[in-house]
C-alpha cells in the first residue's frame, strides 16, 4: 500500500495556489505585447498594471516601486550588482543567491558574523559604515527579512537606523518572509527589497525588486524600456499575472500565522518528547511560524530525507537551492552548530494546508528513524 503523501516544504516552494492558477488562465489569451498602444496591448498592461498593485499592497510599497523580475535571484543579483558601490555589508547566513553577488563585487566588504541562534550582529555596522569615504560611491548593506533554513527573523529595522546617518543603501531579500509574516517595505526603510512568487503560492519564474523612488541602480538586462527601464524584456503577462493574485492570497491569509505557528510549535515538542535525542536549532528565537530546523545527531540528512520520502513525507535537508550539495549548510557553520548536529539537520516548513494529524504521522515516522538510529548505535 502506497504511503499517502504530505507536503512539508513549503519554504522550497509552495504548491500553487487556486488563485494564481485561475489568473494565469484567464491571461493565456491576452497575446497582446504590454508595450504596444492598440487594444490588444493595452489588455495586457492592464493585467501587469493590476498585478503591480496587489504585489505592492502585499509589502506595502507603491505600485510604481516593483519591477518585475525572474524571480528573486535576479532581484538580488541587480541589486547588489546593479552599480558600483563603496563598499558592501551583508550577513554570513545569507542565501547563497545574496552572497555571491556579494563576493563578486570589487569593492571593499564586510560580513556580518551571526550568534549561537542564527541572529545576525549588527552592533559594529555603524561604526564599520563611518569608517568608509562618504564622499565616494554610496555603501550597500543587505540582510534578508528571515533566514530559509532557520527561519530566523533578522533586524532589519535596527540595522536601516542604524545606517540612518550614513550614506548606505540597504536592501533586505524578503523571498522567504513575503506572504508568511506582515513585510512594511517603507516602515523598515529599506531602499531595495526582492521578492519571489514562487514561496507564496504563485508561478516560478517570477519575482520582483522593490526600488524606492530615488535609489541610484542601473538595469542588469539593458535593451528596451520595459519596467521603468529597469528590466529589459517583454513581460512575462501570465506569470506577473499569478504572482499578483497569489500575493493577494498571501495578504489575505497572513492571519493563519499563528494557527501554524502553533501547529509548528506542537510538532517540535512532540519530536523531543518520543525522540529525546532530537535537538530543535534556533528554536529560542523568533522565526517564520511556518519553519523547523530539527536534528537528529549522528545521522546524515541525505538519509534521513529518503527515509521519511518512503514513508510519504517531503521536506529538504537544508535549503532546497544546496541540500543535492555535498558539505554542511554554511548557515549551520557560522552559527558554530557541532558537526555531528548540524549532518543530521533536515527542515520542515509547513503551509497553511497542514493538519495536526499531518504532524502526528510526521512524528511517528520521525520517532521510527530515531529508534533505528539509536539501535544502530
Amino acid at each position: 500500500m502506497t504511503a499517502p503523501r504530505t507536503y512539508l516544504d513549503h519554504n522550497a516552494t509552495e504548491p500553487l495556489r487556486p488563485e494564481a492558477r485561475a489568473a494565469m488562465h484567464a491571461a493565456f489569451d491576452v497575446f497582446g505585447n504590454p508595450s504596444s498602444v492598440h487594444c490588444e496591448g493595452r489588455a495586457a498592461r492592464a493585467i501587469i498594471e493590476a498585478a503591480r498593485e496587489q504585489v505592492a499592497r502585499l509589502v506595502n510599497a507603491r505600485p510604481g516601486e516593483i519591477i518585475f523580475t525572474s524571480g528573486a535571484t535576479e532581484a538580488n543579483a541587480t541589486a547588489i550588482g546593479g552599480r558600483r558601490w563603496g563598499a558592501v555589508l551583508y550577513g554570513n547566513c545569507e542565501h547563497a543567491a545574496v552572497l555571491a553577488a556579494a563576493r563578486r563585487l570589487d569593492a571593499p566588504r564586510m560580513e556580518m558574523p551571526c550568534d549561537a541562534s542564527g541572529v545576525q550582529d549588527i552592533s559594529a555596522v555603524a561604526e564599520w559604515a563611518a569608517r568608509q569615504p562618504q564622499a565616494s560611491a554610496p555603501v550597500l548593506a543587505s540582510l534578508a527579512l528571515a533566514n530559509g533554513e532557520t527561519g530566523v527573523l533578522q533586524p532589519v529595522a535596527a540595522l536601516t537606523a542604524a545606517l540612518a546617518a550614513y550614506n548606505v543603501v540597504v536592501h533586505s531579500d524578503a523571498a522567504q518572509a513575503a506572504g508568511r509574516v506582515p513585510v512594511n517595505f517603507s516602515a523598515l526603510g529599506l531602499s531595495l527589497m526582492s521578492l519571489s512568487a514562487h514561496k507564496m503560492g504563485g508561478p516560478k519564474g517570477i519575482g520582483a525588486l522593490v526600488v524606492r523612488d530615488g535609489t541610484p541602480l542601473d538595469p542588469l538586462i539593458t535593451g528596451g524600456g520595459q519596467e521603468r527601464r529597469r528590466r529589459a524584456g517583454t513581460e512575462n503577462v501570465m506569470a506577473i499575472a499569478g504572482f499578483g493574485a497569489a500575493a493577494e492570497a498571501a495578504r489575505r491569509d497572513l492571519d493563519l500565522a499563528q494557527k501554524i505557528a502553533a501547529l509548528r510549535d506542537g510538532l517540535e515538542a512532540g519530536l523531543q518528547r518520543s525522540s529525546p535525542e532530537s535537538v530543535v536549532i534556533a528554536g529560542e528565537v523568533p522565526r517564520l511560524p511556518n519553519t523547523t530546523l530539527v536534528s537528529l545527531p549522528g545521522k546524515l540528512a541525505e538519509t534521513i530525507v529518503i527515509k521519511l520520502d518512503l514513508a510519504g513525507f517531503a521536506l529538504s535537508a537544508g535549503a532546497a537551492c544546496s541540500s543535492g550539495k555535498v558539505g554542511t549548510s554554511h548557515v549551520l557553520e557560522a552559527m558554530g552548530v557541532p558537526p555531528d548536529v548540524a549532518r543530521g539537520a533536515v527542515r520542515v516548513s509547513l503551509g497553511r494546508e497542514t493538519t495536526a494529524d499531518d504532524l502526528e504521522r510526521f512524528s511517528a515516522a520521525w520517532a521510527a528513524i530515531a529508534g533505528t538510529a539509536a539501535m544502530a548505535a
